[in-house]
C-alpha cells in the first residue's frame, strides 16, 4: 500500500511517516501534488562470517604489483 505526502507534511510529520515505513507502508514525497521521491523501509544487511576467504588467497595475492599494475591503479 502507498500514500502521496505533500513536503510540507513529510516535514512535519517525519516520525509518523518512517513508523508507517518500518509496518510496511510505502510513502511517496510530492511537491505540489508531482511525486519526487519515495519513503521505503532499508532492509537489514546481513552479517558476514568472519574468515570467510579462508583459504582461498594464495601465496601470490600477497605480492607486489608489477609497475605496469600499479600504473593502472593511479
Amino acid at each position: 500500500m502507498s500514500r502521496t505526502v505533500n513536503m510540507h507534511e513529510a516535514k512535519t510529520h517525519l516520525s509518523r511517516l518512517v513508523e508507517a515505513v518500518l509496518a510496511g507502508e510505502e510513502i511517496i514525497l510530492a511537491r505540489a501534488g508531482k511525486p519526487v521521491a519515495k519513503l521505503v523501509a532499508v532492509e537489514a544487511a546481513s552479517e558476514r562470517p568472519l574468515g570467510f576467504l579462508k583459504g582461498r588467497l594464495t601465496e601470490a595475492f600477497f605480492e607486489p604489483l608489477l609497475e605496469e599494475e600499479l600504473k593502472a591503479w593511479e
